[in-house]
């Protein structure tokens, strides 16, 4: 794996740590380590679905407003399955997740908006257009 993808991974991980530590663990009380699980499996499920295959491969690069609003509305998905499912699985089913999971996902959705473009300017900006020419 490229570092870019590394460091990528890194700002991702931060990012969605940073929501789910404020909100899982500082107002419905998940435990910290319980929180960093989720937020490297949503970090890991979200990079590999919601930017290398979605946002990466939804359009053209000019098309850059289009492919984040794609990309960004199956990550808030994505990150809302993800916290939740996993959160049933670590927290118990007596515990509320899907509200925190809702919220979280809603946050996380606006710091993927920049972090696509980030992804853009610094991880894709070598991709090829798809366009193809006629002989």
């Amino acid at each position: 794996m490229e570092i870019k993808h590394l460091i990528a991974l890194a700002i991702k991980f931060a990012m969605i740590a940073a929501v789910l530590l404020i909100i899982l663990t500082g107002f419905f009380d998940v435990s910290f380590a319980d929180t960093l699980l989720i937020s490297l499996a949503l970090t890991l499920i979200a990079y590999a679905m919601g930017d290398l295959l979605i946002f990466r491969r939804s359009g053209e690069r000019s098309e850059q407003t289009t492919r984040n609003s794609i990309a960004t509305i199956a990550d808030v998905a994505v990150a809302i399955l993800v916290i939740w499912l996993i959160g049933e699985g670590l927290v118990g089913s007596g515990t509320d997740v899907i509200t925190p999971a809702i919220i979280s996902g809603l946050f996380i959705g606006g710091g993927e908006w920049f972090f696509h473009q980030y992804l853009d300017s610094r991880v894709f900006r070598n991709r090829k257009s798809r366009t193809t020419t006629a002989a």
